[in-house]
């Protein structure tokens, strides 16, 4: 009993020190990912001059609503009409149309893939599948000069239908697709359900977790794209936020004084909406990819 005694204060302690370790390295790791983004703030909330002067700093200064007011309503550029507020109309058209389009042509070949008897289905889906080891920078100039011929540059159409096509999408759908029970489709079939209502009514209700986990997927990867509305969009009324810090930043090469604090805070806007849609899809998220029971 002595002995049982004494063993239990030596283990509670050896949890102890186990908890706080855990707790540092979390604490650590989290202080090397915020401290970037704490001192990207200060810098919308000095002005500019006294950044060039003495630098990134942790002392929050008071021009924070003057650098958010020239950020999201201030026009800009040659053209005079590239706000704030209207690159991030354009981001959010971008991401949504990135998210939706990719989930409605996933689904769509998933199912045609798994339910349809096609002969040449499982080759058709590795082809597709391949397509992942092809960089965008790979087919942009075909893609540029088929956009140019069809009169879509400069155009939300041309912005989104080219890239719209995923084989990752694809390749979940496909999975989540394989993993409905057989005995659910022939319900469906003797109820008289065609392929139509029961791609509607059956398979999308139960597809909404992994739907939810694409969307986050996609509409992320549309909104920090860089490349492609830098070849597609000339007119600054059609910049995204990403297009349109970096156009900001350009004046750093000039000998005006750069606009950090302007920069600064349209990068800290562009990076809101991604954390929100993570935040709010979390859960879904977690059980898209990993729930196998319907």
């Amino acid at each position: 009993m002595a002995a049982a005694t004494l063993t239990q204060p030596a283990k509670r302690r050896r949890i102890k020190a186990a908890t706080l370790f855990d707790h540092a390295v979390l604490i650590l790791g989290a202080l090397f990912m915020i401290v970037p983004l704490v001192m990207v703030f200060q810098m919308t909330t000095v002005p500019d001059v006294e950044i060039i002067k003495t630098g990134p700093s942790f002392v929050i200064g008071d021009q924070l609503d003057e650098n958010f007011r020239k950020a999201m309503f201030e026009a800009s550029g040659f053209s005079g009409e590239n706000s704030g507020t209207n690159m991030l109309v354009n981001s959010f058209i971008l991401g949504i149309g990135f998210a939706v389009g990719k989930i409605v042509i996933g689904m769509m070949a998933a199912y045609a893939i798994v339910y349809f008897r096609l002969r040449f289905a499982t080759l058709a889906f590795w082809m597709i599948f391949t397509t992942l080891l092809l960089p965008l920078e790979v087919r942009i100039l075909p893609s540029y000069e088929v956009v140019q011929r069809l009169g879509m540059l400069n155009t939300y159409q041309g912005l989104i239908i080219p890239l719209i096509a995923s084989a990752t999408a694809t390749f979940f759908f496909r999975q989540y697709f394989r993993s409905v029970p057989e005995e659910l489709v022939e319900a469906a079939r003797i109820d008289g359900a065609g392929p139509v209502k029961f791609f509607v009514d059956i398979l999308v209700p139960l597809s909404k977790t992994m739907i939810a986990a694409m969307f986050i997927i996609m509409f992320v990867y549309g909104w920090n794209q860089y490349l492609w509305p830098t070849m597609i969009t000339t007119e600054e009324d059609m910049f995204t936020l990403v297009r349109g810090i970096k156009q900001i930043t350009q004046v750093m090469e000039g000998n005006r004084i750069p606009e950090y604090g302007r920069a600064n805070l349209l990068a800290i806007i562009a990076i809101i909406p991604p954390v929100f849609v993570v935040i709010f899809f979390q859960s879904w998220f977690v059980k898209g990819l990993t729930e196998s029971d319907k």
